[in-house]
């Protein structure tokens, strides 16, 4: 268990640190070099050389790509959760919330709320939750307006997206809890066994995404869900282990492709299959899709499959024939659970969506696909609230493996501003040993940090999502523009190009470049041949430096403290509203002092 602490504390600091030197170093480079991310990068030549430093072929690939405003960069809560900020700082040193008081933020609120796209009975409703919540009860000693507003509308969001803000570890009295590391989703998928497989029916509208989240939830099932039936058989969880380390189900997938419709659908499910090792039914696109479905649950029932997803053709809740259709694969296999696939980016309509084919078919839960898009997020907060079904599983990118459990709470921690650490930590453990980061532990808290080190950290950070991503998930992240992670992606980049063209002993020994006596000559030679300039390879190392400073702080802190539970007295993430523990991070960096610099 206490490994698994390591992982956490390792994970946040560093991701934390490396975050903030790229979005430093962006932000001293913009303007200074003319560069400016909204315009599209000059293709530059990729030279290709042997390198007499590391005895190996070194491409430095200098063509970057424009990185358009994304998914990823640009967050679907980004605009609800500046206007909630804006409303809590608003509040001022008010000790307590009169309804007088409450209000304007209310008001500000419910328009922000409304501009997200969200429902307007459903704003309505958290609206008033929120007030019942502020003026009903007591106020905790020491705890200020705004804190306790943020708890409110935390409470608030939980409930409305399904949760239970009552069983959570916000009812302990700390206004500012958030998610429960090893709680299992609000809901979950029915369990199937050999020989009497659970079956999973897929419906909605075309272009929703249905035959990518058929594929992307087989290998869920498959790899990565977990087992509470034996979490709570063992009784040894530890309350601070992740997800990432709790034992996984391993369900037998088979996936039936029943869209006889759409061009090359049965082949796009083929090689989704494949790709995730999942096995593919499928009778060719003359065969009637009712039949499809029954013989697909004959063979998982002979075949000893424990789960069966059946991926249908997209249709319009006007259709009359494909509605007909649907229920008749419905009567005939049965299912267990009916999920309707609903594109996030539609919004509010998401809920209407879910209503109307609830009301016509029959459903269980939604999936929400596209939640990594630009969109304003309405469709998250409204689905429950129209339709009275829960949403089940979210689709977070372009990737097979980016389908997750809906987790009301994590949701509600986004939209506040407050970040989702825990879901960082566990992308971050499901790629990083606890040996590796009880390794890595040991060289942060040291400062022996050393440039291959950080090349492990960006492809740790690669393999999580893109690094404006993780960003938007990080407490305090959330004022950073979509232009600053821009640069910032592109100057991590440029610093790989960097270390690329260093010699083997320039990467494990970064003193080298800095106290060496032949120092500038390596600089020298590390710009020629990154073809950057040296001014820019000289602000690299030095907030290098700064960067190992800062890491060997926060490992030392979370030697005490674990800041991916803490947030506020992490020193580097304080939560929203947290005054007090802001005040108190300034004191002690003044009485630290030390050197190193560091990014305060």
């Amino acid at each position: 268990m206490k490994r698994n602490k390591i992982s956490r504390a390792y994970v946040t600091s560093s991701v934390n640190a490396l975050l903030k030197m790229c979005l430093h170093l962006s932000l001293v480079t913009n303007g200074a070099n003319g560069f400016c991310p909204r315009q599209p990068m000059v293709s530059i030549r990729k030279p290709t050389f042997v390198s007499s430093f590391v005895g190996k072929s070194i491409i430095v690939d200098r063509k970057y790509q424009q990185i358009k405003q994304s998914s990823q960069l640009s967050m679907m809560f980004d605009q609800l959760s500046s206007a909630i900020s804006t409303v809590v700082k608003d509040f001022g040193p008010k000790q307590r919330i009169t309804e007088e008081s409450i209000k304007s933020a209310l008001r500000s609120v419910r328009r922000s709320l409304l501009d997200a796209d969200v429902n307007i009975d459903v704003a309505d409703a958290l609206i008033d939750g929120v007030k019942r919540r502020c003026l009903g009860e007591t106020m905790v000693k020491g705890v200020t307006a705004d804190q306790q507003f943020i708890k409110a509308m935390y409470d608030e969001l939980v409930d409305m997206m399904g949760g239970d803000s009552s069983s959570s570890s916000s009812s302990s009295g700390n206004p500012m809890m958030g998610p429960v590391p090893n709680a299992p989703p609000a809901s979950t998928l029915a369990i199937g066994t050999k020989g009497n497989p659970a079956v999973v029916l897929l419906a909605g509208l075309q272009g929703a995404g249905k035959t990518t989240a058929a594929g992307k939830l087989a290998l869920y099932l498959k790899e990565r869900e977990i087992d509470y039936t034996a979490v709570e058989a063992d009784g040894s969880a530890d309350e601070s282990m992740t997800v990432s380390r709790l034992p996984k189900r391993n369900r037998k997938v088979l996936i039936a492709a029943a869209d006889v419709y759409r061009p090359a659908a049965i082949t796009q499910l083929e090689i989704l299959g494949k790709s995730v090792d999942v096995d593919v039914f499928s009778m060719g696109t003359e065969a009637d899709p009712v039949d499809i479905a029954k013989n697909a649950l004959e063979k998982a029932t002979k075949e000893g499959y424990d789960t069966l997803i059946v991926d249908t053709a997209g249709r319009q809740i006007i259709d009359d024939n494909l509605m007909d259709e649907l229920k008749r694969i419905k009567e005939t296999v049965q299912p267990d659970e009916t999920l309707l696939v609903v594109d996030a980016m539609t919004g509010q309509e998401a809920a209407s969506l879910t209503a109307s084919f609830d009301s016509a078919v029959g459903l269980t839960g939604a999936i929400l696909t596209k939640m990594d898009g630009d969109s304003r997020g309405g469709a998250a907060v409204s689905v429950r609230g129209v339709s009275g079904k829960p949403i089940k599983f979210v689709g977070t990118g372009e990737r097979t493996p980016d389908m997750e459990p809906f987790y009301p709470d994590r949701m509600a921690s986004r939209i506040l501003g407050m970040g989702d650490v825990l879901s960082i930590v566990e992308k971050a453990q499901a790629e990083v040993s606890d040996e590796e980061a009880l390794i890595m532990k040991e060289k942060a808290k040291n400062a022996q940090f050393d440039f291959d080190d950080f090349l492990k950290q960006a492809k740790l950070v690669s393999k999580m999502g893109s690094l404006g991503g993780i960003a938007k998930m990080m407490p305090g992240m959330g004022s950073v523009s979509s232009e600053q992670l821009i640069a910032a992606e592109k100057r991590l980049k440029k610093n790989e190009a960097m270390i690329a063209v260093m010699t083997e002993d320039e990467r494990k020994t970064p003193d080298l470049l800095i106290k060496d006596s032949k120092a500038r000559e390596r600089l020298q030679r590390i710009a020629e041949f990154s073809e950057y300039p040296l001014a820019e390879v000289k602000q690299f190392i030095s907030e290098f430096q700064k960067m190992r400073t800062m890491m060997s702080r926060m490992t030392k802190a979370s030697d005490k403290m674990d800041p991916a539970m803490a947030g506020v007295d992490g020193g580097d993430m304080p939560m929203p509203g947290n005054r007090a523990s802001r005040r108190a991070s300034k004191k002690k960096k003044k009485v630290g002092g030390g050197g190193g610099g560091g990014f305060g």
